[in-house]
């Protein structure tokens, strides 16, 4: 208890947050790692009052509190005491502690500690205990919902996979903790004190924290209301002032919001700022960052992930690489299997339907190859002075297309046939292609040239003139962004 005490004296003599919010962790440092065996050995549950208030309140202790603030420190102390006893307990596995019994404790320090800010007895500086009391309420919420679903003992870590919904609905301790760290939000952005005393510095860390909540318990329409909260705040301070890690955060959970309304060049700004803002050695959250920023960058501007953007993340590497190169190729057959080998990691992501979309460029680069193998209008195939000057061949046989699909779509071998059938195509520009051909209706390739042409205006221009046969392609671009 001597070190809590020393660690508390200092901090409201010089106003340091941080030292004050270190006396009220439920762990032992790394460094001293049978701390929080000390302090809950050197008093009881009956006697720990008494204790703390000779020590932190009287003459001797050299600050000068006032009684009301006093006595809040007093009742905060002597609920973080009790719930340090649970911790301990539970990690020696004696008497009849447990997760509940842990979190039960640690919501009622954490309310102490609310109610002493709402009375207006701790001064801003103080907030980062809020966010102790917050962000380890969650954690032993998780832990507490997971035990009471297994039965089985669980550790504590810090590990979050906070944009991760629970496969599982019974949450009800996380439930009940997100109303606890609501009202730590509201206690931040509520506060009408001048910025240089103002709780609302605390803003972004409360609203991170219940945005990880509410994407756990699968509730992100909570999160808008947060977000709506936030957009009518005065007085609030800059995000330039805050932290780069809380924006960072903040700008993160924005783009996924963003991101699962499919409002994606929104999500593509808020997911930007964030990889911006992120720590260079931060591997992690740059890998959680390029999940989501990827795909909108695929839908937005059709632009694939480098093997140098990758290099650095083998997880994603795996999943986005064989998907990058067949798009590149068009190799359709390739993608849906690509697709289906990543499913259960986009699906648990919730990028898999945006990823799905990538097949319409994957088709736009199969319909692009069948106009570039097409020539130009006198024949030519070459790519010298003369014949680059000419123009492409822009009235294309709808039947090319259909050989192109399916030759794409062969599961087998993209480009000849294994069974030794002799398939021969001929394309308009004397250029014969050994085919596996895949079986596709012609009624089914009209049908995706027309989508291509008329939905996806940004990705093919040109018409179908049915009855001769034929897609007219534009003269112009043809291809819009492809350099055709």
């Amino acid at each position: 208890m001597d070190l809590l005490v020393q660690n508390f004296l200092v901090a409201q003599s010089t106003g340091q947050g941080h030292l004050l919010s270190a006396t009220l962790l439920p762990e032992s440092p790394q460094d001293d790692p049978n701390r929080l065996r000390r302090l809950t050995s050197s008093s009881t549950v009956h006697d720990i009052e008494s204790d703390l208030r000779s020590s932190l309140l009287s003459t001797r202790s050299g600050i000068h509190l006032n009684k009301a603030e006093g006595n809040a420190w007093i009742d905060v102390y002597v609920s973080y005491f009790r719930a340090a006893t649970e911790v301990v307990a539970l990690s020696e596995r004696h008497g009849n502690s447990d997760h509940t019994s842990v979190y039960d404790a640690w919501k009622e320090m954490a309310n102490t500690l609310i109610r002493g800010y709402s009375s207006g007895h701790f001064q801003a500086w103080t907030i980062p205990c809020l966010y102790v009391a917050g962000r380890y309420l969650r954690i032993f919420a998780i832990k507490a919902d997971r035990h009471a679903r297994s039965g089985k003992p669980v550790t504590y870590g810090s590990g979050m996979s906070g944009d991760i919904t629970s496969s599982i609905s019974k949450n009800e301790k996380l439930e009940d903790a997100a109303r606890v760290i609501n009202r730590i939000f509201q206690l931040c952005i509520s506060d009408r004190a001048s910025i240089e005393n103002s709780r609302k510095w605390g803003l972004y860390y409360a609203t991170n924290l219940l945005f990880k909540t509410y994407f756990k318990l699968n509730s992100i329409s909570l999160s808008k209301n947060i977000l709506r909260a936030l957009s009518v705040s005065v007085d609030t301070p800059p995000e330039s002032a805050f932290p780069r890690s809380q924006i960072s955060t903040f700008h993160y959970y924005n783009g996924i919001i963003a991101f699962l309304d499919e409002d994606y060049p929104t999500a593509e700004t808020h997911l930007t700022q964030s990889l911006n803002l992120c720590h260079k050695l931060a591997t992690h959250n740059k890998e959680l960052i390029l999940t989501y920023l990827i795909p909108c960058h695929l839908l937005t501007t059709h632009t694939l992930p480098s093997a140098t953007l990758l290099a650095p993340f083998p997880r994603l590497q795996k999943l986005f690489q064989p998907l990058a190169e067949c798009i590149k190729r068009g190799d359709l057959s390739g993608f849906d299997s690509a697709l289906a080998q990543g499913e259960e990691e986009f699906v648990k992501r919730r990028i898999y339907l945006t990823l799905e979309r990538g097949r319409d460029i994957a088709l736009r680069n199969l319909f692009r190859k069948v106009f570039l193998l097409g020539g130009f209008i006198d024949g030519g195939g070459g790519e010298d002075t003369e014949q680059a000057a000419k123009p492409r061949r822009t009235r294309i046989p709808i039947h090319e297309f259909e050989t192109a699909i399916a030759l794409s779509m062969d599961s087998h071998n993209h480009r000849l046939n294994k069974n030794g059938n002799n398939n021969n195509s001929k394309l308009s520009n004397g250029t014969t292609t050994k085919l596996s051909r895949a079986k596709i209706d012609r009624d089914e390739v009209e049908c995706l040239l027309a989508n291509m042409i008329y939905k996806f205006q940004n990705l093919m221009k040109g018409y179908i003139a049915q009855t001769a046969g034929m897609v007219v392609l534009s003269k112009g671009a043809a291809f819009p962004g492809t350099g055709v």
